[in-house]
């Protein structure tokens, strides 16, 4: 749809309605194999699968999770094809025209920061590929540039170029990589998993490990039971609901493009439940394997390459890992904090040049790796606080709004969305008190019981949507005369 009269303040052709609507289920279906299709993802599937300690329990606890990511992401989802728009723009529609800066901040610095992580891991599978040469070994050991060797930095650069390369032409460019990368990467999974099967000359989910390495290899991962336990698998499905909590909230940013809700049901359901269902046991049958062959658990897919004994097979494994990871920085790291900072300054900051502006930051942040230091935690932090933004949002669009909206309004500064000066008291302290709960008080108090951090940010998400809604019906009741 065509905005009328917007405000220059609130308004570029990126941060627009979609106009051009050509995602179909296939490229919705690959927006999730982008996004956890990586190195990252690989990890956290194979530490949740060795956590549910059986392949029963394994089915109950990740299909139970993936099934709550489906409809999740299908409100965010629907809501970006009703009305076309990204999420920094959705999010003025409850916090306010200029309110929604604040949100939209919030993503966009869990962003840079996982997008240098991300670009670090690939970079780091092609680093693992090369020195498997003798000359590349040596350089490896003996040069160094900015705290880190001269191979990694260069490949972190030349992974990070060709990120810009894809993102420069728009969202289309992506959504013509992601469905090449996709696929492709589903294949080197495959193969990697019948590799190692045939190689160990069985095929289980997880019975030939034993539940003393089980323990030793989980004990870290803050899930509270014992691999198998009630406890342990309602952790794991929580973690593996909460992985996606950043696109619960600018999913839209994709969603906008897809050409109806039916092709958007259609690829979430196959991206979602199953998609990610295959994945993990995927995932958890090639670390049996592997085990069985190497006699150690390996929860990364690139020390398992590494393994290799045929350098052509580590080499399609280090490019294929490399290629799903800049896959899902892509989705979750490089087009959200695009969208998030032209959403600051539209008349200065486009789509492109806010994409560049999350690289450059990435960039300067990688001579001090903080995503190798005690900083994840400080992101972690900020990221758990994406929960009550999430309940706001949601409340207001289908509790409060019954998912109507005025598309037109939200890019102007004197319209429905004004509120308070261009924000919204009422979802800031919703905000506040649900972000208390999922971060705060877990954090640095230890009022809360020990468990309450793993499933903060459904606090988060329950209590600022709950504090939301009761602050606008309170608002909406007509006062009372008194006699």
């Amino acid at each position: 749809m065509a905005v009328e009269n917007p405000s220059p303040n609130l308004y570029n052709e990126d941060l627009a309605p979609a106009e051009e609507r050509k995602w179909g289920a296939f490229s919705i279906f690959n927006v999730w194999t982008s996004d956890v299709h990586s190195l990252w993802g690989y990890y956290l599937a194979a530490s949740l699968f060795l956590l549910c300690g059986s392949f029963i329990n394994f089915v109950i606890a990740i299909g139970v999770g993936s099934l709550v990511i489906f409809v999740l992401m299908s409100l965010v989802g629907n809501a970006g094809v009703r009305t076309g728009v990204p999420f920094p723009v959705l999010a003025r529609a409850s916090f306010g025209t200029f309110g929604a800066n604040v949100p939209a901040i919030v993503r966009a610095i869990v962003a840079c920061f996982w997008y240098g992580a991300q670009t670090a891991a690939a970079s780091g599978a092609i680093v693992a590929l090369l020195v498997r040469s003798p000359g590349m070994l040596e350089f490896h050991q003996t040069s160094h540039f900015l705290g880190h060797s001269t191979l990694e930095f260069i490949c972190f650069v030349v992974v990070w170029a060709l990120q810009l390369l894809i993102i420069q032409r728009g969202m289309e460019t992506v959504r013509k990589f992601q469905d090449w990368a996709g696929p492709a990467v589903w294949v080197m999974m495959l193969i990697l998993a019948i590799y190692l099967v045939v190689k160990s000359g069985t095929f289980s989910f997880g019975a030939e490990i034993p539940r003393d390495v089980l323990l030793e290899k989980t004990k870290d991962a803050g899930v509270p039971g014992e691999p198998g336990s009630f406890a342990a698998l309602a952790a794991v499905a929580a973690t593996w609901i909460t992985y996606f909590a950043a696109l619960y909230l600018n999913f839209c940013d994709f969603s906008r493009y897809a050409k109806d809700e039916k092709a958007l049901r259609k690829g979430n359901l196959w991206g979602l439940p199953i998609n990610l269902l295959a994945f993990c046991l995927v995932a958890g049958v090639t670390t049996t394997a592997a085990f069985t062959v190497y006699g150690e658990v390996l929860l990364h897919p690139d020390q398992i390459s590494a393994k290799f004994d045929s350098w052509f097979l580590a080499l399609l494994a280090a490019l294929t890992f490399a290629v799903a990871t800049l896959g899902i920085n892509v989705v979750a790291n490089f087009v959200s904090p695009a969208f998030d900072f032209s959403n600051v300054f539209p008349k200065h900051i486009s789509f492109k040049r806010g994409g560049y502006i999350a690289a450059i930051i990435a960039l300067i942040l990688y001579p001090f790796a903080p995503w190798e230091t005690g900083a994840a935690q400080f992101v972690n932090f900020i990221g758990s606080t994406m929960g009550p933004i999430f309940g706001v949002m949601m409340v207001d669009y289908y509790l409060i709004r019954r998912g109507v909206l005025d598309v037109n309004a939200l890019y102007k500064e004197d319209g429905e969305f004004r509120f308070q000066g261009g924000w919204h008291a009422n979802a800031f302290i919703a905000f506040v008190i649900g972000a208390l709960f999922s971060s705060i008080l877990p954090t640095f108090t230890t009022i809360l019981p020990s468990w309450w951090g793993t499933y903060g940010w459904f606090f988060g998400v329950a209590i600022g949507g709950l504090v939301y809604y009761v602050l606008r019906m309170s608002a909406r009741r007509p006062s009372v005369a008194r006699a």
